[in-house]
């Protein structure tokens, strides 16, 4: 088993991965049925329970796009794409959707299964400028070898008064207090970045951005509690992860900066 170190900048708390792999090597770490969002498959539990929570969750995320734009329809760019299921949603509830995905089968899966428009990312820069009305990145910019270059990229599709709406897993979050070095989110070497309020905050500033409004994702704790659970070698992880999940849903109800997903609301 592969082990890779994070490190954590003394200077801004920032925390990444050491040494992780070159883009044109990191491809075999995606190329697994095992990482769910770029497959559809239905076959184990790890899968059924994420696409359940993920029907749950579009409907949630769809809700937050049109209230963060004030829009009914608008153009919308989704970066990191996968298998084009939010995409879809958002394309069937009259939005213009285009999507980028770096993984051909599953930019190929959502193409044929949705008829979606989905590029590859060296496409992005043949888009117009301040063409879009919200730009999201659903556990996303984590991947990305140079946040700050996708960060300049957006800035430059987004609309004056547009919306991007990022989340991201939050490394500061209870649960990845309790699970230590099995915390799932983790997900190195996928996994370069890992982000806290606190540091997002720093990196949203950096990039010109202004950080607007900071919510909780309230679904992922159970996935990941379920997983962290799994690689610590519990038998019964299915239970004790639903029972942890809960317990730290409870406990973030007092301070939401702990949950272990969290949404970032940037505007310009």
């Amino acid at each position: 088993m592969e082990e890779f170190i994070l490190f954590k900048c003394t200077a801004c708390g920032f925390i990444f991965t050491q040494d992780h792999p070159d883009e044109k090597d990191a491809g075999k770490y995606y190329d697994s049925e095992d990482y769910i969002s770029h497959y559809d498959s239905v076959t184990g539990f790890s899968n059924r329970l994420y696409r359940f929570s993920r029907s749950i969750m579009l409907g949630k995320k769809k809700r937050i796009v049109k209230k963060l734009t004030e829009l009914k329809t608008g153009r919308l760019l989704d970066i990191g794409s996968g298998t084009g299921h939010f995409l879809a949603a958002m394309k069937n509830a009259g939005w213009n959707a285009k999507g980028i995905e770096i993984n051909d089968k599953a930019r190929e899966f959502s193409i044929a299964r949705f008829g979606l428009e989905v590029l590859l990312p060296e496409k992005i820069s043949n888009l117009d400028p301040e063409s879009f009305d919200c730009i999201t990145l659903w556990h996303v910019l984590e991947h990305f070898q140079d946040p700050v270059e996708y960060a300049a990229s957006i800035w430059h599709l987004l609309k004056p008064n547009g919306v991007c709406i990022v989340a991201l897993p939050n490394c500061s979050s209870y649960d990845a207090a309790h699970f230590g070095s099995f915390w799932a989110a983790w997900d190195v070497p996928r996994h370069l970045w890992h982000f806290t309020p606190e540091t997002f905050g720093k990196f949203s500033e950096k990039t010109g951005f202004k950080l607007a409004r900071i919510r909780s994702l309230p679904l992922d704790v159970f996935y990941i509690s379920i997983l962290s659970k799994k690689y610590k070698g519990s038998k019964m992880h299915f239970i004790s992860g639903i029972l942890k999940g809960l317990w730290f849903s409870i406990i973030t109800l007092f301070n939401k900066l702990k949950s272990s997903s969290l949404i970032y609301i940037l505007r310009k």
